[in-house]
């Protein structure tokens, strides 16, 4: 929960502050450009993504450290800190994820009507006040949406990354669902019962989901 919490409250908001910053780009060719650089960390395999944060943060040769270095600061192995863990696991799927998260947000935008803008301008609105009084308001069904489903995966934390980055010294803070089911099913050959762990995961989801779905029809 304390993963998938902390990944909802970052990493939701941020590819829909990325979208209404690309919308105010006025220079197309900019506007790509950026856009397939952001896009780009999507198509990295969750196993190099694993190995770049791995080789970034190593205590003997990590860019990290060598600032840290250069600073004056000791050298610090921040894959075997369990305070580290969370940051480094939600962050690094933040930076891999934000710009294609953005693109249903952009597709949004891309349907508000042009004739709301200059009726705004004739009013004498800015661009900050268009963007909450039209921008915002126009793809807030969309985000409204996209909460639903996002909460309906909250016990979903990714099982391939945690399963990677986690070892003896994070086991604390990097267990997982997923990962215990792994361990008692396959490792432990309980299979009955890993089956009902994970069963009971998807029950929260549910409950999440429907939940989530009637707050947001009340408000």
């Amino acid at each position: 929960f304390a993963i998938s919490i902390y990944q909802l409250a970052v990493g939701f908001p941020i590819p829909i502050i990325l979208a209404l910053m690309l919308n105010e780009i006025r220079f197309p060719r900019y506007k790509k450009a950026v856009q397939t650089i952001l896009y780009a960390p999507h198509f990295i395999s969750i196993v190099v993504m694993v190995g770049i944060i791995i080789t970034m943060f190593s205590p003997s040769i990590g860019v990290i450290n060598t600032i840290r270095e250069r600073l004056g600061l000791e050298r610090v192995y921040y894959m075997a800190q369990p305070s580290a863990f969370r940051h480094l696991y939600v962050w690094s799927g933040v930076w891999q994820g934000m710009g294609w998260s953005a693109i249903i947000y952009i597709s949004a935008l891309s349907a508000v009507d042009i004739q709301l803008y200059e009726a705004a301008r004739i009013d004498g609105a800015g661009r900050i006040k268009q963007m909450l009084h039209i921008t915002f308001p126009s793809i807030l069904p969309t985000v409204v949406t996209m909460l639903i489903l996002q909460m309906g995966q909250i016990m979903g934390v990714s099982f391939d990354k945690v399963l990677l980055m986690q070892n003896a010294a994070t086991y604390e803070v990097s267990d997982i669902i997923s990962t215990y089911v792994y361990r008692r099913g396959l490792e432990g050959s309980q299979y009955s019962y890993a089956a009902a762990v994970d069963l009971f995961s998807s029950v929260i989801n549910l409950l999440m989901l429907c939940s989530t779905n009637a707050i947001s029809k009340r408000l």
